[in-house]
């Protein structure tokens, strides 16, 4: 019963964690119009602060508006952090 009751916390506990994370990436994959799609650009940005962001707005193929939010990593990459979309009549996804 000793070994039991630590085998049962560790499979309740893993079953919290992967059915909480399913559905959910913490990097968000570029799609075409990001900035980052194909890979990241060629120019760096040498003069913006390292964890600054920028905003991107684009229109998705399927006609919607897309908001993208990106921050400069400390190796002045781009780092795809937050997307929202608008719909064709304007109302947000949030």
């Amino acid at each position: 019963m000793k070994t039991a009751l630590p085998v049962l916390c560790t499979l309740l506990l893993g079953a919290c964690t992967s059915t909480a994370s399913v559905g959910y990436s913490p990097y968000l994959e570029p799609i075409p119009g990001s900035i980052t799609y194909g890979g990241q650009p060629r120019t760096k940005l040498t003069k913006a602060p390292i964890g600054s962001t920028f905003s991107h707005q684009f229109r998705d193929p399927f006609g919607r508006q897309v908001h993208e939010t990106y921050m400069i990593a400390p190796d002045r990459s781009l780092l795809l952090v937050r997307r929202r979309y608008r719909d064709l009549f304007g109302f947000d996804d949030d």
